[in-house]
């Protein structure tokens, strides 16, 4: 992942000397259970926790020879320990650490996105209440519908980032399994005991059966679930994208002192971060394809998912942390504009209220298709700019409510009755 969207706790997790370190631990665990097991001598167990080491420059020197990353790890920790160093790895096989491993990154990358996530709800949480009551108008279809509030906006992007939080808790819960059990899985030269101790140390559970890979089913879901956060992200970036636009202009990204938006026009105010993060969002929901390609290997192992993984771990996670971070300092800055959200829903002449008046029409005796003929008939002249809605409908004889009936269908409030009911539940108030 390139550094411009990469933040540094998520990068760190990634790179070779946390790999290396992790692989190291699991290492070091299995030979301490298989000592206490009277496999291996206690002495060697001891010597690989005190004197248990590598150089990460060296191993890639050994592995330009061998040609096989996990003999280079083993060799550069035998010039560490030393003699010791041979009952390392006794009954193991490369994918016991290399998938272990993977899953330790993937549990730490989802405990980074899960904070990311409680920073982002927190965010939209915050501007819900702000903007409460702040009356704008709902579009469907990109077309002006009926009111809404800004502040409902926001609590369903809070809800939808709620349902996400919950889905990687459970995405992370299924990658959490730990395999040391060996060549095709069997535990033949290696007893399941090892396996419960490594787990336990690294805060996994033992893989219920594996092939001596972990199953890809599992990663596969990890992955589609940062998918499904990402079009979360790109619905929130998507939506500020077509607020900002000049015509609508309810809301905006916040433009700082000195920032510039066209190296041509210097008054443009462009939403680049949402832009950005629509992008971003593409990146990241593109690895689910691969993640799902995966599951399918030959037999009890093929490495053809080992150069798809070492790409699409770091880069989903790295980017998907990256976006997470950002989306929350737009949601903090945004800058809103209640007013012009006014303006906008005045501007057709308050068509935005047609059902209600469709409705009054029927509670008034009116057939529901004549109630609809007459709302229509009366609702396009206004779309040609003559004249306003409430006013042709006291003109149209044919309508049989009153100037004061149709005056009180006209009340805005009539749109906000229920948004105290919808908080209650977004936010479990009560």
């Amino acid at each position: 992942m390139i550094p411009r969207y990469a933040r540094p706790e998520m990068t760190a997790l990634w790179e070779a000397q946390s790999r290396f370190s992790i692989w190291l631990e699991i290492e070091t665990h299995a030979l301490e259970a298989m000592a206490d097991l009277g496999i291996v001598p206690k002495e060697a167990a001891q010597a690989v926790r005190a004197r248990g080491g590598f150089d990460a420059t060296r191993i890639d020197e050994i592995e330009r020879e061998v040609k096989h990353d996990v003999i280079a790890f083993l060799t550069s920790l035998s010039e560490h320990v030393g003699d010791e160093a041979r009952f390392v790895h006794q009954g193991m096989t490369s994918s016991d650490v290399l998938d272990t491993c993977f899953n330790v990154q993937l549990v730490r990358a989802a405990d980074i996105l899960l904070a990311d996530m409680d920073a982002l709800l927190a965010a939209l949480k915050a501007r819900a209440y702000e903007h409460k009551m702040d009356v704008c108008i709902g579009r469907s279809h990109g077309i002006h519908a009926e009111p809404t509030t800004f502040g409902l906006k926001l609590a369903q992007a809070y809800a939808e980032f709620e349902r996400n939080r919950t889905r990687l808790i459970t995405a992370r819960e299924e990658i959490a399994t730990c395999a040391i059990s060996g060549a095709v899985g069997t535990f033949a030269n290696i007893p399941p005991e090892v396996e419960a101790h490594v787990a336990k140390s690294m805060g996994l559970v033992a893989e219920p059966i594996s092939t001596q890979v972990i199953p890809r089913d599992r990663h596969a879901m990890f992955f589609a679930t940062l998918g499904v956060i990402a079009s979360s992200i790109e619905r929130v970036a998507t939506e500020v994208r077509h607020l900002q636009r000049t015509e609508v202009l309810e809301a905006e990204e916040f433009f700082s002192e000195g920032q510039k938006g066209s190296s041509a026009m210097p008054h443009k105010r462009n939403p680049i971060l949402t832009e950005n993060l629509t992008g971003l969002a593409r990146i990241v929901r593109s690895m689910s394809l691969p993640a799902m390609e995966n599951v399918a290997l030959w037999h009890e192992r093929d490495i053809s998912h080992s150069s798809v993984e070492r790409m699409i771990g770091p880069d989903a996670t790295i980017t998907l942390d990256f976006a997470l971070v950002r989306l929350t300092g737009v949601i903090e800055k945004l800058l809103v504009y209640p007013e012009r959200m006014q303006q906008n829903m005045d501007a057709l002449g308050g068509l935005v209220h047609s059902q209600r008046v469709l409705l009054a029409l029927t509670q008034a005796g009116v057939s529901r298709e004549d109630a609809y003929r007459l709302v229509q008939r009366n609702a396009m002249p206004v779309w040609r700019g003559e004249g306003e809605f409430s006013a042709l409908l006291k003109a149209d004889k044919d309508i049989p409510l009153s100037d004061n009936e149709i005056d009180a269908l006209f009340n805005l409030d009539y749109h906000l009755k229920h948004v105290d009911t919808l908080f209650a539940r977004v936010f479990n108030e009560g």
